[in-house]
C-alpha cells in the first residue's frame, strides 16, 4: 500500500480544519498564492518522484543484497522499531547536511521558501533531493534492514512530520524533550539568526539535544518564516531551480578554478571572495520584513484554485497507477504536470503573458490526450479522456469570461 497516496485525502481534510481554526482564532496563516505554491511544489515532487525514485531503490537494494552485514527478518517487530529509530537518525544527518552544504541546501531550501507556516507548508517538498539523498540511508541497507521495511518507515517518518507544520499547537511540556513538535519545528523554519540551523530531527528531537543543535522557540523572539534569500516567486519550477542558479552564477563568475568546483560543497552561504566583492548580498532587516505578494483579482484566484484542484486529481492518478505505466507514459505525465504548474505559477504572479500561456496549455491538452491514449496512460474513449476535454472546454470558456471582464 502507498501510505502517502492513502493519506492525501486526510492531508486536505486537516488543511480544511486548520483553515477553520484560522478563522475562529483570528490567525491569518494562509494566503492562497503561497499555499498553492507550496502544494504545487508537493504535486511536482510526487509526480517527478515516480521517475526518480528508482535511483534510491536500486542503490538501496544493491547495498542490502551485496553489502548487508546481517539478514534481518522483515516480520520482527524489533526490526521494525529499530528501523524506525535508525531511519530518523539517518534523516537527522541528511537534514542537517541539507542545511550546512551549498548543493544540498539548493535542494532542501524549497521546503523552507514559504513565508507562511501551516499544514500546506508540510507538503512543500523538493523535486531534486534524489540527487544526493539516497546516500544518507545506505547505512540502513548495510545493517540489513529489508527494503520493504525501509520504504515503510520512511513513509511513516514523512507522515509524522505533517502535523508539526502548524501555528495552532503551543509547546507540549515534557514532549518537547523527546519528540519533534510544532513549537520546536516552527523554530526550525525561522530565518531569525537565533533559530538558524537548529532542530533537524524528523520524529525525535533527542538527536538535536545530543548533537547540540537544539533551540527552543522563544516568546521574546517571534519567528519570521522563510529563507534569507527570498524566492519572490509563485512558480514551483523556479522554486526548485533558484538555489542551483545562484550557485551556478557564482561558479561561472569567479576567476578561481578552485572556487568554481568547491563552491558546491562548501558550507551554506559561502561564496568566492571576488563574487562577494562584485555582487554583495545584503541580508534583509527582519524588523522591516515584508512578505512577497502579487495582487490578483478574486475571480482569478478562484480560477487558479479550480485549476489546481484538477492537478491534484491528476497527481493522485499518477501516484495510484505510476508503477504500472511505461517510461514514455511517465515522461509525458511529468511533462504535462510541469507545464501545467508552470502556467499556474505565471497566473498567480499575474504575468502579462499568463493568459496566452493558459490558452496554449488548454489547446495542448488535445494532442496530449491522444498521445496518452497511444501510450496506454488513458483508455481510448474512456471517461477520463472525455473529462479532460470537458475540463479544457470549461476552462477555455472561463478564460474568455475573465478576459472580457478585464477589458470591461
Amino acid at each position: 500500500m502507498d501510505l502517502i497516496l492513502f493519506a492525501v485525502p486526510f492531508f486536505f481534510l486537516l488543511i480544511g480544519l486548520e483553515l477553520l481554526a484560522d478563522r475562529w482564532r483570528g490567525v491569518r496563516s494562509y494566503r492562497l498564492a503561497d499555499s498553492l505554491n507550496s502544494l504545487s511544489a508537493g504535486v511536482l515532487s510526487t509526480s517527478l518522484g515516480l521517475v526518480t525514485k528508482g535511483l534510491a531503490l536500486l542503490t538501496y537494494d544493491f547495498a542490502w543484497r551485496h553489502l548487508g552485514l546481517f539478514a534481518l527478518p522483515s516480520d520482527s517487530s524489533w526490526v521494525w522499531l529499530g528501523a524506525f529509530v535508525f531511519y530518523d537518525l539517518c534523516y537527522y544527518w541528511h537534514h542537517r547536511l541539507g542545511h550546512e552544504r551549498n548543493v544540498l541546501w539548493a535542494a532542501h531550501s524549497v521546503h523552507h521558501q514559504s513565508e507562511e507556516y501551516n499544514l500546506s507548508t508540510a507538503l512543500r517538498q523538493t523535486s531534486t533531493g534524489f540527487l544526493f539523498g539516497w546516500l544518507f540511508y545506505l547505512p540502513m541497507a548495510v545493517a540489513g534492514v529489508p527494503p520493504q521495511v525501509f520504504l515503510t518507515v520512511a513513509a511513516l517518518n514523512l507522515l509524522y512530520q505533517f502535523w508539526v507544520h502548524t501555528r495552532h499547537v503551543p509547546t507540549l511540556g515534557w514532549v518537547e524533550w523527546v519528540m519533534v513538535t510544532p513549537s520546536n519545528h516552527r523554530a526550525h523554519h525561522a530565518q531569525n539568526a537565533i533559530y538558524m540551523d537548529r532542530n533537524y530531527g524528523g520524529v525525535f528531537i533527542v538527536w538535536d539535544r545530543w548533537f547540540d543543535t537544539f533551540q527552543a522557540e522563544l516568546d521574546e523572539h517571534p519567528v519570521v518564516f522563510g529563507i534569507t534569500t527570498p524566492l519572490a516567486s509563485w512558480n514551483p519550477l523556479w522554486a526548485n531551480l533558484q538555489g542551483y542558479a545562484v550557485l551556478w552564477r557564482d561558479a561561472v563568475g569567479t576567476a578561481s578554478w578552485w572556487d568554481k568546483g568547491r563552491i558546491w560543497f562548501m558550507r551554506t552561504g559561502w561564496r568566492p571572495a571576488d563574487r562577494v566583492a562584485a555582487v554583495p548580498q545584503v541580508k534583509a532587516d527582519l524588523s522591516q520584513f515584508v512578505k512577497f505578494a502579487v495582487p490578483l483579482a478574486p475571480a482569478r484566484q478562484v480560477y487558479a484554485l479550480i485549476q489546481f484542484g484538477f492537478y491534484v486529481l491528476g497527481g493522485s492518478y499518477l501516484l495510484a497507477h505510476g508503477d504500472s505505466l511505461s517510461g514514455g507514459a511517465l515522461l509525458l505525465s511529468c511533462g504535462w504536470m510541469m507545464g501545467s504548474l508552470y502556467s499556474l505559477g505565471a497566473w498567480l504572479e499575474s504575468r502579462a503573458w499568463a493568459m496566452r500561456l493558459e490558452c496554449l496549455r488548454l489547446l495542448l491538452n488535445v494532442p496530449a490526450l491522444l498521445l496518452a491514449q497511444m501510450l496506454g496512460l488513458l483508455p481510448a474513449g474512456g471517461a477520463a479522456g472525455w473529462s479532460l476535454l470537458l475540463y479544457s472546454l470549461c476552462s477555455a470558456v472561463a478564460l474568455g469570461w475573465l478576459r472580457r471582464r478585464a477589458v470591461v
